[in-house]
């Protein structure tokens, strides 16, 4: 039987170049953009800083030898490692996704944006040292911000109408996407280099959403971005040094990722790149809770004078709350690990109720203990409102809405707290950046003298300043 299979090949598939084209030539005009991307680098190195209080999340750091010290190579913030920008970017990615506490961003699919920074601060600090070396430029922190908010619109705008989360793939396939992108260029890549290395990170095998569901729920969550991060390192480098890209990556028929992993659907993408995504992400402010429950650890706080004194004559607790949040973190039954209570809507409720307050030690198995959190676990009913649906999904609000209301034995009971966007929402930005700043002060110095905090804090506080100054010397002075 003879088949009639062409073996011409094929012209790069659109998106690619669309990809490759804003991640090389496009200039970011928007000065909000470059002033939230200051607040978001901040914001996420202040987060992996505080992570590294935690040995669960230690003890995944470090070179894959231990003791090996790479000259020229990328530092990790918050530590005296020096290693090569792959593994660098594992460390970082890792760390800065550690406490669920860096930004979101919530479509069709959800994700951190800021995942990208293990990959670029790393990928920029060791090619900012190697240029050193070499008698050329270093790369600046201006380099940087323009990655960064040039991965959060890549990685937000193909997560605005596309579900990955449907088909059972876990959101750090766009981490790996982005980052390949920015880091290409980042890293001197042309645009066609930029085409090679993002086609081999579609076709590279991705992660399925396992991990981040009940009854498998674990802490693989929080390293998955630092793994999809650093492998984008890694398919840059490749690309630089020549290594082939496959221009059907997406549409070859049977082989394509359209038709292998997105049921034969092409993507969506009708939003221009531009600085979107970044002037409109949503910062974690106050408590590191699974976003989709933030408003809802709102409620609780503001109802914990209420009930604190009344916890005994609690009959049921109704939280009303959007689909997102049902298929993600309604949760019933044991709860096993810290990164199963983080990814629970009822045991964030019950820690509000209860405390005031939501920190990550509470989702420790030390504090997950007190069984009074078990009892009002038992008590929560949670129910879709189709209104907070539609404006989680109206591209022209994006609200994250939940309410709580409590009802007592004797048939009376608390009015019906609302709250519709977040502290970290761009809705309420003024009011949240002040609480940003106290909350990246509070996470340096969980880990740093207070002579680098404070020339740190001096840095950040100037746009022009911090924009100015080279990667290597940023980087250095959150070594310890």
């Amino acid at each position: 039987m003879t088949t009639y299979m062409s073996n011409e090949k094929p012209e790069p598939d659109q998106l690619l170049v669309d990809l490759a084209e804003y991640a090389a030539d496009v200039e970011i005009g928007s000065k909000e953009a470059y002033e939230t991307a200051r607040y978001c680098l901040m914001d996420t190195l202040g987060c992996g800083l505080l992570a590294l209080r935690y040995p669960e999340c230690t003890k995944l750091l470090g070179p894959i030898v231990p003791g090996t010290i790479v000259p020229g190579g990328a530092r990790v913030p918050g530590t005296s490692f020096q290693l090569d920008p792959v593994t660098a970017a594992f460390n970082i990615g890792c760390m800065i996704r550690w406490l669920d506490y860096n930004d979101t961003w919530l479509a069709a699919e959800w994700g951190h944006p800021s995942d990208n920074l293990g990959g670029i601060l790393a990928a920029a600090d060791y090619a900012s040292r190697r240029n050193a070396a070499e008698g050329k430029p270093p790369l600046t922190i201006h380099d940087v911000l323009t990655a960064m908010i040039k991965a959060h619109e890549i990685q937000g705008v193909l997560a605005l109408e596309n579900s990955f989360n449907r088909v059972g793939l876990d959101h750090v396939i766009l981490v790996k996407v982005a980052s390949t992108a920015v880091v290409t260029k980042l890293l001197g890549g042309t645009k066609d280099e930029i085409i090679q290395a993002v086609s081999n990170a579609w076709i590279d095998g991705h992660p399925l959403r396992t991990y981040r569901h009940s009854p498998n729920t674990g802490t693989r969550k929080s390293w998955a971005a630092g793994d999809a991060t650093s492998r984008a390192v890694r398919l840059a480098l490749m690309a630089i040094r020549g290594e082939m890209g496959y221009p059907s990556a997406l549409t070859a028929k049977n082989w394509g990722f359209y038709d292998v992993l997105f049921k034969g659907k092409a993507f969506s993408c009708k939003r221009r790149l531009e600085a979107y995504v970044m002037e409109n992400i949503l910062f974690k402010i106050s408590f590191p809770a699974e976003f989709h429950g933030q408003t809802a650890v709102e409620c609780a706080i503001r109802l914990h004078p209420l009930v604190k004194d009344r916890l005994d004559e609690i009959d049921k607790i109704i939280l009303t709350t959007h689909e997102s949040a049902l298929r993600i973190i309604d949760k019933t039954g044991p709860l096993h690990n810290p990164a199963d209570r983080d990814h629970c809507l009822q045991y964030m409720v019950a820690i509000g109720l209860l405390f005031g307050t939501l920190t990550a030690d509470h989702y420790e198995d030390e504090a997950a203990q007190d069984p009074r959190i078990d009892s009002l676990r038992q008590k929560m009913i949670a129910v879709e409102d189709k209104s907070y649906t539609h404006d989680y999904l109206d591209e022209s609000k994006r609200s994250i809405a939940n309410a709580i209301q409590i009802f007592y034995k004797d048939g009376t009971g608390t009015d019906k707290v609302a709250t519709e966007y977040p502290i970290g929402h761009r809705r309420r930005r003024a009011e949240a950046i002040p609480l940003l700043e106290r909350k990246f002060e509070a996470n340096l110095r969980s880990r740093l003298p207070g002579k680098q905090v404070n020339a740190i804090i001096s840095l950040c506080q100037n746009q022009e300043s911090l924009a100015k100054t080279s990667v290597q010397q940023f980087v250095d002075l959150f070594s310890i």
